[in-house]
């Protein structure tokens, strides 16, 4: 197999970052990196516009790097409602996900982030408080209290024993 070389102009998951400099096959660059956009081929011409790129790419970085940082300070102080259907007994129907947690920032608070930085140790199947990590940057991780509550009314003392 042959192999060229090309300049990345935008990250590419599992192969590197915007200016990077990578070795591809001949038939992934011609057939995916170049029509997409993705990167350009390594040329004289463009080994100088290769220091243009990652003077761009350092201060993407750092104006990153501080937003994340600005956002994460914000999201000690929240508290996240979430409302879920449950059962007479309280139990979840389902579960809350990542998309479920990112829809209602936005909505509540009108802070939008991507759905792949919320991580959950384990799916939330229990109405109360949990605290969910959020990867912002990779130098920045913070957590946020979201709070489940049931949109079904608890049944009252005398029905639930009397079920029982």
């Amino acid at each position: 197999m042959s192999k060229t070389d090309v300049i990345l102009i935008k990250n590419v998951e599992g192969l590197g970052g915007e200016s990077d400099q990578v070795n591809v096959t001949t038939g992934y660059a011609r057939n995916y990196l170049l029509p997409q956009g993705l990167a350009i081929p390594l040329t004289d011409g463009n080994e100088r516009r290769l220091e243009a790129l990652r003077k761009q790419r350092r201060s993407r970085e750092i104006r990153e790097s501080k937003d994340a940082k600005e956002l994460s300070a914000s999201f000690k102080h929240l508290i996240l409602h979430l409302k879920v259907k449950t059962g007479d007994t309280g139990k979840m129907y389902g579960s809350v996900t990542p998309a479920n947690i990112i829809e209602q920032l936005d909505e509540q608070f009108e802070i939008k982030i991507d759905r792949r930085k919320v991580h959950l140790a384990e799916p939330i199947r229990t109405v109360g408080d949990h605290n969910i990590e959020l990867r912002l940057h990779p130098e920045v991780m913070t957590t946020l209290k979201v709070r489940v509550e049931s949109t079904t009314p608890p049944l009252p003392e005398k029905e639930a024993t009397a079920e029982a």
